[in-house]
């Protein structure tokens, strides 16, 4: 069955090796450049997508624990994750505006590393597992098919939306309840959802 965090994760592990294929053409500025302008529009899109498809569901399905510090809380987990798309695209712009293989570019490259690395690691560990456990099987898998349908329409990071400030962005959703997915699927012939 599809789940929508599966997706996510799949993506995380697309991350990861990209980031490691640059390690193994490190001096090949060429190979640099177009191992780059691919993990550069992932980051991008992976971002969005999440923003459009994922976290306006953790922020409606997710523990909400008793207060805003509770570890774990999606409001936290979702400040935290915006907060991070906003650095990883920083410096993914900062990189872009570098000749590959250069040191400043591989400044910028290493920044966008450590901040991604760090956003998924908490993703992993915070805002999977709640959803997980909090949103039930229909829902996860009608979110990997709106996430699916998104990524499909987006993914030439054509028409996506960049920095959010996290705030607004959750007040957004917490004060706009999206529709339940269950309720309202995506169609079967969607290629634009949203």
């Amino acid at each position: 069955m599809l789940d929508v965090t599966d997706l996510v994760l799949e993506d995380h592990h697309t991350m990861r090796r990209q980031f490691a294929l640059l390690d193994d053409v490190w001096d090949d500025p060429r190979a640099l450049g177009m191992i780059w302008k691919g993990l550069a529009r992932l980051l991008d899109v992976h971002a969005a997508c999440e923003e459009e498809v994922f976290y306006p569901y953790l922020l409606k399905y997710g523990d909400s624990g008793d207060d805003d510090a509770t570890e774990g809380d999606v409001v936290d987990e979702t400040d935290d994750a915006i907060g991070d798309h906003d650095e990883i695209r920083d410096a993914v712009a900062a990189a872009g505006k570098e000749e590959p293989g250069t040191e400043a570019w591989w400044a910028a490259v290493r920044k966008a590393r450590e901040e991604n690395d760090d956003h998924l690691a908490e993703e992993e560990h915070d805002a999977l597992p709640d959803f997980r456990r909090n949103a039930s099987v229909e829902l996860r898998a009608e979110l990997a098919l709106r996430w699916l349908d998104w990524r499909y329409a987006h993914d030439s990071g054509e028409g996506i939306t960049y920095d959010k400030e996290p705030e607004a962005y959750i007040e957004q959703y917490r004060s706009h309840s999206v529709a339940d997915p269950v309720e309202h699927p995506v169609a079967a012939t969607s290629v634009t959802h949203g």
